[in-house]
């Protein structure tokens, strides 16, 4: 492993809407090469590294589902949109020359691998990325939890929530001009104050697991190999 490197396996968490770029819908595939092209310095530095991307630039289930349709159809529509992303974001990793599997948590083998714990940590440990969709595979739960539970479960150092945001906040900062920043911030913090860094079921399900959440913002990709390498950027949420 490259020296000053101090994660070794980490879970990467991008959202759908963040894959969009400016569009907000849809696959910008500038914005996912500049991704790809930091998670390869990563991954050459010696890190593992898992993915987990959101579906929000197709479908959200809860938002565009809605009372017009079943919620447990509407979530299935929502890992059907992750799969998407996924395919995309893999096949940009290896046009980089980054080996990549995606793994889901719904069998579909025509499709992609399905997920199997030790299998993933096996790709990890050849140098490959391995990315995760359709989140934890159960309607209800949102890819947040998902990805807590994929790191919990590949024993990751920690999670890497890159976000449209550039940490965790007091507030909202577009809507709160006085929002402070917080450098750090605790589990138990994040719930009594309900500051949204995660939905409350992945945010429990991380602070149970003694999981360590670094939130940054991914307009500059950059972020990434920054965090992976011990530096100071965005929010650090632990116990």
């Amino acid at each position: 492993m490259a020296e000053g490197i101090q994660y070794h396996r980490v879970l990467l968490k991008v959202s759908g809407e963040a894959l969009a770029g400016d569009a907000h819908r849809g696959l910008d595939f500038n914005v996912i090469g500049e991704v790809c092209e930091v998670v390869k310095r990563c991954v050459e530095a010696g890190v593992q590294i898992g993915v987990v991307v959101g579906g929000g630039n197709f479908w959200r289930g809860l938002k565009d589902g809605g009372d017009r349709m079943q919620r447990v159809r509407a979530d299935h529509m929502g890992m059907l949109a992750t799969v998407i992303n996924a395919l995309a974001v893999a096949d940009t990793l290896e046009q980089h020359g980054v080996p990549a599997r995606v793994m889901t948590a719904i069998d579909m083998p025509r499709i992609a691998e399905p997920y199997i714990r030790d299998k993933a940590i096996r790709h990890l440990e050849k140098g490959r990325v391995v990315v995760f969709g359709c989140g934890t595979g159960n309607p209800y739960f949102s890819t947040d939890t998902g990805a807590v539970l994929k790191a919990v479960e590949i024993d990751a150092d920690a999670i890497l929530l890159a976000k449209n945001i550039d940490g965790v906040y007091s507030a909202d900062p577009a809507k709160d001009p006085t929002a402070v920043k917080f450098d750090r911030i605790s589990f138990d913090e994040v719930l009594a104050r309900r500051l949204g860094v995660m939905d409350s079921t992945a945010t429990s399900l991380a602070m149970d697991n003694h999981m360590p959440i670094l939130v940054f913002a991914l307009k500059d990709p950059e972020n990434i190999y920054r965090v992976v390498k011990g530096e100071r950027v965005g929010t650090l949420v632990t116990d």
